[in-house]
């Protein structure tokens, strides 16, 4: 008789937290957007106890704003907040190389570099989603040898607030022959031990994004907020 498997399983509130994380991480939902659980229940074909639930989940992650009325909207960040989400980035994952690199082994680099092919085949694809997630998964694959378990979690959280708007980088701007190369510059740095050099990119690397980023929001807000001719 074969063991038992264990496999995952998912609530209905968890189910549609996922949906809706995608929906705000892909810009479907927009920053500021009112959310109606009515409209999201009929939508899901479900009571409004899970959809309740879910927004609750988001709310905790800084995605979605619960108001004391029950009302709910996707969180707008302030061009401040945004320039401070990617100075944290900076702070946490400099800190995680820098502890890291020293003890990356041969599996480590073998890991980053797979992840790196499956990143340059989403630039090829068009595929912004893909890539978001792949490069949270690459960043989190450079730092996972530093063993830092609580400062994991405090960017796990940084990251998924600066996803959405990494996503639009991509998606209006189209940077991503810098990224490619200095994704795969780091690695090099880090292979070769050279400490200082590899943060040094880094910090580099998330500051330019959050200088075009911040330049990018502000445009498009200034836009959106200009009459029409």
């Amino acid at each position: 008789m074969p063991a038992k498997r264990a496999i995952a399983r998912q609530s209905l509130p968890d189910v549609i937290a996922n949906d809706l994380r995608e929906r705000i991480l892909s810009g479907e939902l927009a920053e500021g957007e009112i959310i109606r659980q009515e409209a999201l229940a009929e939508e899901y074909d479900v009571s409004r106890m899970p959809v309740r639930e879910a927004l609750k989940q988001l709310d905790a992650e800084g995605l979605v704003l619960l108001t004391n009325n029950r009302g709910a909207s996707v969180t707008k960040h302030s061009l401040t907040e945004i320039g401070e989400i990617f100075d944290l980035r900076v702070l946490l994952e400099v800190d995680l190389f820098r502890r890291a690199i020293p003890s990356m082994t041969s599996t480590d680099f073998a890991r980053c570099e797979q992840i790196l092919k499956q990143m340059e085949a989403s630039y090829d694809a068009n595929d912004v989603g893909r890539w978001g997630a792949l490069n949270y998964e690459y960043h989190s694959a450079l730092y996972a040898p530093a063993g830092r378990s609580l400062t994991n979690e405090l960017l796990q959280r940084v990251s998924l607030q600066s996803d959405r708007y990494i996503r639009m980088h991509l998606s209006v701007m189209k940077q991503r022959e810098p990224a490619r190369k200095e994704h795969r510059e780091l690695l090099r740095l880090a292979k070769e031990g050279q400490v200082d050099e590899a943060c040094a990119l880094l910090t580099l690397h998330i500051g330019r994004t959050k200088d075009q980023l911040v330049k990018l929001v502000a445009d498009k807000r200034a836009s959106e907020a200009s009459p029409t001719e």
